[in-house]
């Protein structure tokens, strides 16, 4: 089949570095000799994929187990689909060329609730039958993990099960499960009989185990288990501690320039910052952080397998390690000889010191970016972001006294209580920050390049488990009011003003906050050619329109509705440590403007995740380790 592909389709596709599987570090493992054979299926591109360090963790963790192989397959760009569907090929996983049916189970990762006709699409092209009552005990085993599946039900109909939470530990107690049932019945699916065994495993979810009834408007009646062995409410698996914790050392190269071309840090998992539209920071709750002497050994082994120039520390809120002065410090000390850069992806206002902006120059000035998310206080203090303009300000003077030209600004519109006001200040903030470095470049004799903003402003989407999630969206209409009131107010050409297409916003919002009903939905959505929805060129409202009125469902029923504290949502039966309770007195502290400290600082806002998940935000990055195992 590979000799076939490279001499008749390859040389046709716009990029089939996409499709051959031979980066370094790759993992090839002897088909015959495990007892588990598994692909990591991302539902976009090579280099969105390939950018992605869960996807790392995962195929790294799994291949160095003896038992079992895990290959890769991404959404084929329509080209390659073309390609395929001409010559009558299936999908294929890149280490072997093998169909992906023929392994026994692939994953999907559900990063982004508009790759789902993704799913859908490589399932077909995988000759894999969609539906779960579709597909037979010779067809593969169809499990999901990652942020979205902790609301999973607009998918149910096409998933045999979801994983709930970080994979490194639960994972390998799944793919044993798999193991030892193929081992049992002489490598056949006995699904019926499957299913029945991993519902067992805390962190498993079966959602045929579960049956939905609603209530005449629309809203859920109740979530009821229909087998005995379904526990009523499903907990959210997490890793104790971050120090010792499986972390590739040897990740793979891409061929191309992916999103993120460079090696990746993890330094810790978990925010506390509670901002109330942020997913992940109620998501990925407790704080782990690894130590200072860990990450460098990481970082150094990492450069040394992969040849990168370029070492970026990552985590929800990276300046908000413990140490992370000391710590780079040290890393750009050790690799400033070799011209390895140290890059902050992720960089709060409050915290950004002096101190971090000299250290991370060093060797190279790589960009800044901050997100004040809103324009006025008022707002910030409804979203709890905790910092205030005054930050942004030091900040701004900070990076254009120490060389930067160039900072992005990243922004939401459409936040709940938002006004005019709230989004004109949005365009003073960017004028007040070129301000500040048109000032300091006068001061040195307007020597260097003018200052240049970037605001990035996405439509704010309600998701599941955040305070906000009581919320509906505003209309696509008003938002692009909006949107169009904030472009009017900027007219200089070194502020560049960048906005995301509000007509995608609402069907993520509506698949972000749906129930199992829209698998009637997305199925009717693919069928008319919807795929790729993340991508203007070739995202259609017309076709998804037509599918929810072919369901007879009405989409603005779940983006734009507001939600009552009372109704059952379709991920109630999900636990991930924080309380509804506490989702709830969060949504009301947001309406009255009144922000939450971060449980870091000494005070605990009682979320949950330290009681029910007996959870202790775990901080190690300071060198005398006076921090460590700090409960809050």
């Amino acid at each position: 089949m590979r000799e076939y592909i490279e001499q008749h389709i390859l040389n046709k596709v716009e990029k089939p570095l996409r499709y051959l599987g031979d980066e370094l570090n790759v993992v090839k493992k002897d088909w015959e000799s495990v007892k588990l054979r598994m692909v990591f299926a991302f539902p976009d591109v090579y280099e969105i994929g390939m950018s992605h360090l869960g996807l790392s963790i995962l195929y790294h963790l799994t291949n160095e187990q003896t038992d079992y192989l895990m290959e890769r397959v991404f959404a084929p760009w329509s080209d390659m689909e073309e390609q395929l569907r001409t010559h009558h090929l299936p999908l294929y996983a890149l280490e072997s060329f093998r169909p992906v049916k023929d392994f026994d189970a692939v994953g999907f990762t559900l990063q982004y609730e508009m790759s789902y006709t993704n799913i859908l699409n490589m399932l077909d092209l995988s000759g894999i039958p969609l539906r779960y009552w579709e597909r037979s005990d010779d067809d593969p085993l169809i499990f999901v993990g990652g942020p979205c599946a902790y609301n999973a039900e607009p998918l149910a109909d096409f998933v045999d099960v979801v994983i709930l939470g970080e994979g490194e530990e639960v994972n390998l107690e799944f793919y044993h499960a798999l193991a030892e049932h193929l081992a049992k019945h002489e490598g056949c699916w006995h699904k019926d009989e499957l299913l029945k065994e991993l519902v067992t495993i805390k962190g498993l979810y079966i959602p045929r185990f579960y049956d939905m009834t609603y209530h005449d408007d629309g809203t859920i009646a109740a979530i009821t288990p229909n087998r005995k062995e379904a526990p009523k409410v499903l907990t959210k698996r997490y890793l104790q501690q971050m120090d010792h914790a499986y972390f590739p050392l040897k990740p793979i190269v891409p061929y191309l320039d992916v999103v993120h071309d460079r090696a990746m840090l993890e330094v810790q998992r978990g925010c506390t910052r509670g901002c109330r539209f942020c997913q992940a920071g109620m998501l990925y709750r407790p704080v782990r952080e690894k130590t200072q002497m860990e990450l460098t050994q990481q970082a150094l082994a990492i450069l040394q397998h992969t040849g990168h120039n370029d070492l970026s520390l990552t985590s929800l809120s990276t300046s908000d390690y413990t140490g992370i002065e000391p710590l780079l410090k040290n890393l750009v000390a050790t690799l400033a000889e070799k011209n390895i850069s140290v890059s902050l992806p992720s960089l709060r206002v409050d915290n950004f010191s002096l101190g971090l902006a000299k250290v991370v120059q060093e060797v190279k000035r790589t960009s800044l970016t901050f997100a004040p998310e809103a324009g006025t206080q008022r707002l910030r203090d409804v979203i709890n972001k905790g910092v205030s303009e005054e930050d942004l300000e030091q900040v701004a003077k900070m990076a254009f006294t120490n060389g930067w030209s160039k900072l992005k600004l990243y922004f939401m519109i459409g936040l709940p209580t938002e006004t005019d006001e709230d989004i004109a200040g949005i365009a003073k903030l960017a004028y007040k920050v070129l301000a500040i470095g048109d000032a300091i470049r006068k001061e040195r004799g307007n020597k260097g390049q003018p200052p240049q903003i970037t605001i990035s402003v996405a439509g704010f989407v309600p998701k599941p488990f955040t305070p906000f999630q009581f919320e509906g969206q505003v209309t696509g209409e008003e938002l692009r009011r909006r949107q169009q009131y904030l472009r009017s107010l900027i007219n200089n050409k070194r502020i560049t003003y960048n906005y995301h297409d509000s007509q995608v916003s609402f069907i993520e919002a509506v698949f972000a906050k749906g129930d199992r009903r829209l698998g009637n939905v997305l199925y009717g959505a693919w069928q008319k050619g919807c795929k790729f929805d993340g991508w203007s060129e070739f995202f259609d409202l017309d076709w998804w329109l037509e599918a929810f009125e072919e369901a007879g469902l009405d989409p603005c029923f779940y983006a734009h509705r507001s939600i009552d504290y009372e109704e059952t949502l379709p991920w109630d039966h999900i636990h991930i440590g924080v309380r509804k309770s506490y989702l709830i007195n969060e949504h009301q502290k947001a309406l009255a403007e009144t922000v939450t400290p971060d449980c870091r600082q000494g005070y605990c806002s009682i979320c949950g995740v330290c009681q029910d998940l007996a959870a202790k935000v775990d901080l190690k990055g300071g060198d005398d380790g006076a921090n460590q195992n700090k409960i809050c």
